[in-house]
């Protein structure tokens, strides 16, 4: 067996990820562990042998291309590589290949995906996919950047948001799938849900935020660790517990999806929160929370003609706003709920959201999208389940704007 000791930001299924094996076999080999509790910074676990062989690189190799020859995910190529560098492969070196799980893509949800994956996972997609544009449009509380990224140079304009809420970060793996399977069908000229996507990008211009809460998804993920700046505040606030699955909020306890100037004193009555804390609690004004400003003003910047936000969880599509909402986008529903299978659900009694503010601003189709069954945080195993359910309302939102 191999040792590892167990770095900052690392979970059972991080692990089990990055040496490409299960992670029920990564608890047989250190019976100590528990897949239910944070792993200690420092501790010494032991990785079961896995099968590999190695591959010389040939001239004009790319990790890319080595990942989808062999048909392995790029984290799963780095992680056996460690030295390996990602934007350069020199012609005659051995880089080895680990045994293949079938999977090519570089979007890989065996794991936890936060704000590092997201970051490596940008980065390779802006080199696979040239036309892909990534953005920074802000910085979350403790400074971790907010990226956007803009496919299409279309006039009519899509806006998709998700991992509002820390413990819904499944949204964010579930995006980003989606949006390597659109780029993937536009470099190749093909078809998507029988849609000719570089058309239908020529047409609409899709504006994705993949993780408004970096923050919390953090803590959602990996707990709270003695060294986090915020580490006294957020013990009292989570009442003494360092386990974060039930987090939604962001790094101050404010719930990032109560923040917007839509009726924002009324869900501050509605919600009665005495404070910060793990859900619900509004912050202490409209929009004090930087990762809502980065979102707002975005969305001010590039006057999107539809906006959706992924939450998790309940398969429900709301789409109405105190009666402010277009003629159109009960229809939509419907239309994105015969697509999935979800509900389209008439909704009262809710204020402060995105999906409010923007129907409210600008008068045009506005949809929270519960995503999935079952309890916060979702597990994973449901990944590909809810993905097929996304994909073709995502699909319907992106022909629609483009007139098809």
């Amino acid at each position: 067996m191999l040792p590892y000791v167990v770095q900052p930001g690392d979970t059972l299924l991080r692990i089990a990820r990055r040496f490409h094996i299960h992670a029920a076999a990564l608890l047989a080999a250190n019976p100590r562990l528990s897949p239910a509790a944070p792993i200690a910074p420092g501790l010494l676990v032991f990785i079961p042998e896995q099968n590999a062989s190695c591959y010389c690189v040939q001239p004009c190799d790319t990790v890319l291309g080595v990942a989808e020859r062999f048909s392995l995910s790029v984290h799963a190529l780095l992680a056996a590589n460690p030295r390996l560098d990602p934007k350069q492969l020199v012609p005659g070196q051995l880089v080895t290949l680990p045994e293949s799980e079938g999977c090519s893509s570089i979007v890989d949800a065996r794991g936890e995906y936060g704000p590092a994956e997201l970051e490596q996972d940008l980065a390779a997609l802006e080199k696979s996919y040239p036309f892909l544009h990534v953005q920074t449009i802000g910085a979350s509380v403790l400074g971790l950047p907010l990226y956007a990224l803009r496919l299409g140079d279309g006039g009519r304009k899509l806006h998709i948001n998700a991992a509002m809420h820390a413990n819904e970060w499944i949204t964010t793996p579930l995006l980003m799938r989606f949006v390597e399977e659109l780029a993937a069908a536009g470099a190749r000229g093909g078809r998507m849900a029988d849609l000719d996507v570089r058309q239908a990008l020529g047409e609409v211009t899709l504006w994705v935020v993949p993780l408004v809460n970096p923050d919390g998804v953090k803590l959602a993920q990996e707990g709270l660790q003695p060294d986090h700046p915020l580490y006294h505040e957020l013990l009292q606030w989570n009442h003494g517990s360092r386990r974060f699955r039930r987090w939604k909020a962001n790094a101050r306890g404010v719930d990032l999806n109560d923040q917007f100037p839509a009726f924002w004193e009324e869900e501050v009555k509605r919600r009665a929160a005495d404070g910060p804390g793990r859900r619900d609690y509004p912050g202490p004004a409209p929009l004090s929370e930087p990762e809502a400003r980065a979102l707002v003003d975005l969305t001010a910047a590039e006057r999107f003609d539809m906006a959706i936000a992924l939450h998790t969880q309940g398969q429900e599509i709301y789409w109405n706003y105190r009666g402010y909402e277009p003629p159109e986008s009960e229809g939509l529903a419907r239309a994105f709920g015969l697509a999935s299978g979800y509900k389209s659900v008439k909704l009262t009694g809710s204020d402060a959201g995105y999906k409010d503010w923007f129907i409210y601003e600008y008068r045009k189709p506005g949809f929270t999208v519960e995503l999935g069954s079952g309890v916060n945080p979702l597990a994973l195993d449901c990944f590909e389940d809810v993905y097929d359910e996304l994909k073709p309302m995502l699909m319907r939102a992106i022909r629609y704007l483009a007139g098809q």
